[in-house]
């Protein structure tokens, strides 16, 4: 009779949306380069590094190729003495030609209504689709675990990319993942084991991370 063989052992790992920008809540930058955090994103990632300092280990910290992520992933890799790793998996959704543009005029347009109702449905002129998205954000994060079994990571990425994730792994449709809110440098932490994810907090802002445990 063959031996079953041994499934890998879990693995948390801690999404963290980068800190705030001089464009948060009024514009939709993308991928566009040379967007650093504000003074108030420097404070929040310095926050979010105290509380995940509160862990017993952490093996890794990864971050999208952007600079808010790799600068709001910055001094949680200091604290624990490691550098920040790319993961270009988990960088921000492609929005195409509407890069740049502020949210007051995208929310005039009628397919503003489908990219809240229907974001499975809908693909970003010029750009990426949600589905695309949510698909290789998956596939990336489900790489690191790999190369992290049994460990605790960190992964430094943007409000859809985590909300996609989310949505994967509680087995939500993509047309209802508008309705999780991340917050910036707001904590998701998602174990994920042989049989399948376990989401343990969304948009974590302030909790004590210690008592993070499956019930």
């Amino acid at each position: 009779m063959p031996r079953r063989s041994t499934p890998p052992k879990p693995t948390l790992v801690l999404f963290v949306r980068h800190g705030q920008t001089p464009t948060t809540g009024a514009s939709l930058p993308g991928r566009a380069p040379n967007l650093h955090l504000a003074e108030q994103g420097v404070a929040q990632a310095e926050a979010a590094a105290q509380r995940i300092a509160g862990l017993n280990h952490v093996a890794a910290v990864y971050a999208s190729p952007m600079e808010r992520t790799r600068e709001t992933a910055a001094p949680i890799a200091r604290a624990r003495k490691l550098r920040v790793r790319q993961a270009k998996g988990l960088i921000e959704c492609d929005f195409g030609d509407w890069t740049g543009k502020k949210l007051a005029d995208l929310r005039k347009l009628d397919a503003w209504r489908t990219v809240q109702r229907y974001p499975s449905g809908f693909r970003f002129p010029g750009g990426e689709s949600f589905a695309e998205m949510q698909a290789r954000a998956v596939d990336a994060t489900h790489e690191l675990v790999a190369a992290h079994p049994g460990e605790t990571i960190v992964a430094v990425s943007h409000a859809d990319i985590i909300k996609a994730v989310v949505a994967a792994a509680t087995g939500t449709h993509l047309d209802l993942f508008q309705r999780i809110v991340v917050s910036p440098c707001s904590i998701t932490a998602i174990l994920y084991a042989a049989e399948g994810p376990v989401v343990l907090t969304v948009n974590s802002t302030g909790d004590d991370l210690t008592a993070l445990a499956p019930s």
